[in-house]
C-alpha cells in the first residue's frame, strides 16, 4: 500500500514539474503591423533601403538609408528624410557620398546608423572598395563621418575604418563586416555589427559585438563573438539593464523569427516568437544613448518594403504589438 502511495505521488510531482517547465518555456509573440510612407516609399527607378535607428530631434524625426539605383545597397550613396509624425516624410538630401577613387569606401556607402554623443552627431555606414558588378566581392568594412548637425555636413573621420573583416578566414567575420547598431551601456559604446565568413553564403551571416571607450573608437571585437549565431540584420535596443535583438529568418532553426534578450548584452537567450519581423529594420529607440537602464521593447521603426519582379527597394513603417 504504502508503495503504491508513493509512487502515486512522485507521478503527481513530476506531473507538476513538466507542468513547470511547460510554464518555463511559454514565450510571449511580437507582431509586426505594416503601414505605407510617403515620400520615402515605393518610387519607379529608385532604390531605398537599409533604413538606420530612427531618432528625435525637437519635434522632428531622422532617418538615414542607402539610396542607389539598383536592388543591392553595393552600388549606393547614404541619403536622409525627416518627419512629423513617423509617416509622412520629407527627403532632404544626400548625407555622404561615395568616397574618392582608390579609397576603401570608393565602390559604396550604405547601410547607416546613427549615435548621438558627446554633443555630436556619428553617422555609421558601410563601405566598399568597388561598385556591384563582375567579380565584384564584398570586403565591407564600417567608418564614421562625423557633425554638430543631423543635418550635416559630415565628415569623415581619421582613423576610417573603424571596424574591419577579420584577416583570420576561419573567423565569422573575415569576409565582411556590416550594419552597425549602436548603444550606450555602462558609459561604454557597444556597437553591434553582422559579419560573414569566407566562403559562406548570406544565410551564415552572424552577429558580432564590439566595445569602445569613444564614439570614434578605437572599437575592440568581443572575446564571444559570434553573440548571436545568425541574423541577416541588426535590429538590437535597450531594454531594462540588458539588451533584446529580433531575429529574423537567418540563422539557426531555434533562433529565427526571435526576439532574444542577454542581461549582460553577451549571452542571449529567446523571450518573445516574432511573427513576420521587421525586414532589415531600424527602430525607434529613445533610450538607446541615454545609458538610463530603463530601455522599453521597441514600438515602432522603419523597414525595407517587400518588393517583387522588377520593384526596386523601398522603405515601409513597422509597428510592433508585444504580448506576453
Amino acid at each position: 500500500m504504502n508503495k503504491i502511495f508513493i509512487t502515486v505521488v512522485l507521478l503527481a510531482s513530476l506531473a507538476n514539474m513538466s507542468a513547470v517547465n511547460a510554464a518555463d518555456q511559454a514565450y510571449g509573440t511580437a507582431k509586426t503591423i505594416r503601414t505605407a510612407l510617403t515620400g520615402i516609399g515605393l518610387e519607379n527607378g529608385v532604390s531605398r533601403r537599409d533604413p538606420s535607428d530612427v531618432i528625435k530631434v525637437e519635434d522632428l524625426y531622422y532617418v538615414w538609408y542607402s539610396k542607389g539605383p539598383i536592388k543591392s545597397g553595393y552600388d549606393a550613396t547614404v541619403w536622409y528624410a525627416t518627419s512629423s509624425d513617423g509617416l509622412n516624410w520629407m527627403e532632404k538630401g544626400m548625407a555622404l557620398g561615395k568616397g574618392s577613387e582608390g579609397q576603401w569606401d570608393a565602390g559604396s556607402v550604405f547601410t547607416p546608423n546613427i549615435l548621438v554623443a558627446e554633443g555630436h552627431y556619428w553617422l555609421f555606414y558601410t563601405g566598399t572598395t568597388t561598385s556591384y558588378g563582375k567579380g565584384f566581392e564584398p570586403d565591407s568594412k564600417i567608418g564614421i563621418a562625423a557633425s554638430d548637425s543631423p543635418d550635416g555636413p559630415w565628415e569623415r573621420i581619421p582613423n576610417n575604418p573603424v571596424l574591419k573583416n577579420s584577416d583570420d578566414p576561419q573567423d565569422f567575420d573575415s569576409m565582411l563586416v556590416d550594419d552597425a547598431c549602436l548603444m550606450v551601456r555602462e558609459g561604454k559604446y557597444w556597437f553591434y555589427y553582422k559579419g560573414r565568413q569566407q566562403g559562406k553564403s548570406p544565410a551564415h551571416t552572424q552577429m558580432g559585438l564590439a566595445i569602445a571607450e569613444k564614439p570614434q573608437g578605437p572599437y575592440i571585437k568581443h572575446e564571444a563573438n559570434p553573440v548571436i549565431p545568425g541574423n541577416h540584420a541588426v535590429l538590437a535596443w535597450p531594454q531594462g539593464k540588458g539588451v533584446a535583438a529580433m531575429i529574423g529568418t537567418t540563422g539557426p532553426s531555434d533562433i529565427i523569427n526571435t526576439v532574444q534578450y542577454a542581461k549582460d548584452g553577451i549571452h542571449f537567450s529567446k523571450t518573445h516568437d516574432a511573427v513576420d519581423g521587421p525586414r532589415a529594420g531600424g527602430a525607434y529607440r529613445p533610450e538607446a544613448f541615454t545609458n538610463s537602464g530603463t530601455g522599453e521593447p521597441i514600438q515602432w521603426g522603419v523597414e525595407i518594403g517587400k518588393h517583387q519582379g522588377k520593384e526596386l527597394p523601398y522603405l515601409h513603417r513597422v509597428d510592433i504589438e508585444w504580448s506576453e
